[in-house]
């Protein structure tokens, strides 16, 4: 029996994380719910109670998983907590995780207060509450077989936070430490409250090794982790994408294409602009000509496609009905495409389209569409050239916030 490929996850923290945001996102997912609660009560029996809700944030529907607990000590040591991993009945890989996670914030928590890792006192992320969440999300990850995972870099927010330790600045002094002994990527993510945990931080730390965008996946599932607050405009949650990882050296269909070429030297050079829309009409991605000079000196063209395997046939048709050639080269490419994506931006009265490419969630390109340019410049009685330097600079300014950072949507 063959056994199933291991599950790859991506972590969206583009709106911050927390436990029990994680928590919610892998129980969305599929994630036993019972084997969670059977693995946070084999940690702190009887004290803590784990149930979940269907929310919506900003429109966008989403699990909120709540920790109910009972009264207990107001601080825990990191001794206590090993101890209590330790003595617990839970699988091999979920101790270990658990144990990892709070490693790293006690080591985080002794940096920043200067004191040894042993004589550390965990307040907040020793709290009923923060067991359940760490214990928790390492039964989810373990019960649906994640193995390797990468996460966005995280938002943080900005402002001022209650601590145990007092008020602190956002990011708090724990947070910063998390990422700096990681060296792992983050940013404000323009929010005016603590939107990043230490709790959270410490285990998307301990569960990824890679960051950036999406990457090649096949997709198997997806789960969204409510956070507390329902800010307008940014869906409060983590997303979390399952799928499994293409086999070495597979290529998807699309990203295998098939350039079909073919030399021409007696047509009429005025036909030219008909062939090349006939070309993308056939379902070739892209077409071009490129001026050669053949045999006894002849001036010719390189009439070329690329296309899809779908189309190839339709783009061979269209080559020998449109013009004088009797045969077409091929040869297959694999294509390396940028996430693209659109946006419209207002000039004057007239709306233009924005095509946005990125790279690992960053935006790296925007380009206005000619047409949508063009018509904008007709409507508004203004030269070409001014109509493209409006829309240049009315897209720069809708995505100058964004262009430090991943584009989400």
């Amino acid at each position: 029996m063959t056994a199933p490929a291991p599950v790859s996850a991506w972590f969206d923290c583009s709106s911050g994380v927390a436990g029990d945001m994680l928590l919610g996102a892998l129980l969305d997912a599929g994630a036993s719910l019972a084997a969670v609660r059977g693995a946070v009560d084999a940690v702190v029996p009887g004290a803590v109670r784990i149930r979940t809700e269907p929310v919506r944030r900003c429109g966008l529907a989403a699990t909120k998983a709540h920790v109910d607990t009972e009264p207990g000590p107001p601080h825990r040591t990191w001794h206590a907590i090993r101890a209590l991993l330790a003595g617990a009945a839970l699988p091999g890989p979920v101790r270990e995780r658990a144990h990892a996670v709070f490693a790293r914030l006690a080591r985080a928590e002794a940096a920043v207060h200067g004191i040894p890792v042993d004589d550390v006192h965990f307040h907040e992320v020793g709290a009923l509450d923060a067991i359940a969440d760490v214990v928790g999300v390492c039964a989810a990850v373990h019960d649906l077989g994640i193995g390797a995972a990468t996460a966005t870099p995280i938002a943080l927010g900005g402002g001022r936070a209650r601590t145990a330790h007092g008020e602190l600045p956002v990011p708090t002094p724990a947070v910063l430490r998390l990422l700096a002994d990681q060296g792992a990527p983050a940013r404000s993510g323009g929010l005016p409250y603590e939107s990043a945990t230490p709790t959270g931080v410490a285990l998307v730390l301990s569960l990824c090794a890679e960051w950036g965008g999406l990457p090649a996946l096949r997709l198997t599932g997806t789960g969204y982790g409510a956070g507390t607050r329902d800010p307008e405009g940014t869906p409060n949650v983590v997303r979390v994408v399952l799928g499994t990882a293409p086999e070495a050296g597979a290529e998807t269909d699309a990203a295998r294409a098939v350039v079909v070429s073919a030399n021409v030297d007696d047509l009429d050079p005025r036909i030219w602009p008909h062939v090349l829309a006939r070309l993308l009409a056939a379902g070739a991605s892209d077409a071009w000509l490129t001026p050669i000079l053949m045999k006894k000196g002849r001036p010719a063209h390189t009439l070329s496609a690329l296309c899809p395997r779908p189309a190839l046939d339709a783009v061979r048709e269209t080559f020998t009905a449109e013009t004088s050639t009797i045969g077409t080269r091929e040869h297959e490419v694999a294509k390396h495409e940028l996430e693209r994506e659109f946006r419209t931006v207002p000039v004057g009265d007239a709306l233009v389209a924005v095509k946005i490419a990125r790279r690992a969630g960053r935006i790296v390109n925007a380009q206005p569409e000619y047409e949508d340019v063009a018509a904008a410049a007709a409507k508004l009685g203004i030269p070409l050239k001014t109509a493209l330097a409006r829309s240049v600079a009315a897209a720069e300014g809708a995505l100058e916030h964004e262009r430090s950072a991943p584009w989400t949507t």
